[in-house]
């Protein structure tokens, strides 16, 4: 497992030239698979997270404990040849949040067991989310600071007194914050974020340490390296607001006065690459990025299967995959992942389903019809390759890497090049100049 304190070498200290870290948080083997080709052709380290919906103590909604996630990932990496101790796990919004229509007690309860397994797994990046109100509480409102700073002490106890039985392993890293936007997105209009107050951030900040202290949690305390905060980042399923670094200069400011500490910023897809290099300049220092990554490869997967249906359809001797509408077939018949979300007739939810930039069709690749169909189309266009032509036609900047020798006739590796094409601003936005 990678050594935890590369976590401090990533987020460069204030005085020193401005660099960060993006997290890939994603459990698609696609965008795991090019996020290490990426690191590897950058010769940097990768940081990789899984959220607490997604991977728990009891499996989650991918079906995977910490430590089974820890062997996934570096499955991965075995197979593309990249070093597991250039990975660095991170656990995201780990607290109540799965549980949050349990009494506060329990839910808090099961986060602290969520903490022990992260931890005995070798996570080294925890963010202690305990923003999430539970049955009972103000539900739509946000709980007080310190309520908030009082359940994640707690929870860093849990993982503290988990570290503490890892004798002679790597001490875990923590994400604190109480303005926590919620996962893969906004269901809102993404044009109603709003800053977070520079107040707030010192209150959560003052009040964090003061509860840390009074339980003799300073030496966790000294391995909190960022907080959480909206800078004025966000999207929706047909929207993106833009960073504008002009209102966030009192939270970039006010940084600069704690000693080694950074920002994590959450929803950070679709930003344009010197929006992504603006916010790592003012601080916010580590950059999270997940839907636009598995958008990239639903774009490219779209694109090869308009391309299977030009170049074969009518061979009677060959089976077409139907990609979408097998996609199609499953998500109606397991609606929670997209239904709550997307609003409208059935022909908007269906555009939604398909398009929308929160890309809840993310959930859904794994299902094993889905599997089999994709599988059959990469084998379907590796055994009938597909000309130049229709290629420029659909992945146009895969073509012209084809054309100079930088890709494969390979599908696989136009799949990867497309998610690439996303990482790539990141790289640049997080490496000092």
């Amino acid at each position: 497992m990678k050594r935890h304190s590369i976590l401090k070498n990533m987020i460069s200290p204030h005085e020193r030239r401005r660099g960060g870290v993006f997290s890939v948080c994603s459990a698609n083997p696609h965008v795991l698979e090019a996020s290490m080709r990426e690191a590897m052709q950058s010769g940097a380290d990768l940081l990789v997270e899984a959220t607490s919906n997604q991977v728990n103590q009891f499996g989650g909604y991918s079906e995977m404990k910490p430590s089974d996630f820890v062997k996934f990932v570096h499955g991965i990496a075995a197979r593309v040849n990249f070093s597991p101790e250039k990975i660095v796990l991170g656990g995201d919004h780990l607290g109540p949040l799965p549980w949050r229509n349990d009494p506060a007690e329990k839910a808090l309860s099961k986060a602290c067991d969520l903490m022990k397994a992260f931890v005995e797994a070798g996570f080294g990046k925890l963010h202690l989310d305990a923003s999430v109100p539970c049955a009972g509480e103000s539900i739509g409102e946000k709980l007080n600071v310190r309520t908030i700073a009082e359940r994640t002490a707690r929870l860093c106890q849990a993982a503290e007194a988990a570290s503490r039985n890892r004798s002679g392993k790597n001490l875990p890293y923590y994400i604190i914050g109480s303005d926590v936007p919620a996962a893969g997105g906004s269901r809102e209009s993404a044009l109603n974020v709003c800053i977070t107050q520079l107040q707030e951030v010192q209150e959560t900040l003052h009040l964090t340490q003061q509860v840390f202290f009074s339980l003799g949690l300073q030496s966790a305390w000294e391995r909190v390296i960022a907080v959480v905060v909206q800078p004025g980042v966000e999207f929706s399923d047909s929207e993106v607001v833009e960073y504008d670094r002009s209102r966030a200069r009192d939270l970039s400011k006010f940084i600069e006065t704690v000693p080694d500490m950074g920002y994590e910023v959450h929803s950070t897809d679709y930003q344009k690459p010197q929006a992504l290099k603006h916010l790592v300049e003012d601080h916010f220092n580590i950059l999270k990025v997940g839907p636009w990554l598995t958008f990239a490869f639903r774009e490219a997967v779209f694109a090869l299967e308009m391309m299977e249906r030009e170049w074969l359809a009518g061979r009677k001797d060959l089976a077409l995959s139907d990609l979408r509408s097998v996609l199609d077939r499953v998500m109606n018949a397991n609606p929670e992942h997209w239904r709550p979300f997307y609003r409208g007739d059935e022909r908007s939810q269906s555009f939604l389903r398909r398009y929308g930039l929160s890309d809840r069709i993310r959930y859904y690749w794994p299902a094993p019809a889905v599997q089999a169909a994709l599988d059959r189309l990469i084998r379907n266009l590796r055994e009938h390759p597909i000309p130049l032509s229709l290629l420029s036609q659909f992945l146009p900047d895969q073509c012209r890497a084809v054309r100079d020798g930088r890709l494969t006739q390979d599908p696989a590796a136009w799949i990867s090049d497309k998610i690439t094409d996303v990482l790539r601003p990141y790289r640049a936005a997080v490496t000092p100049s």
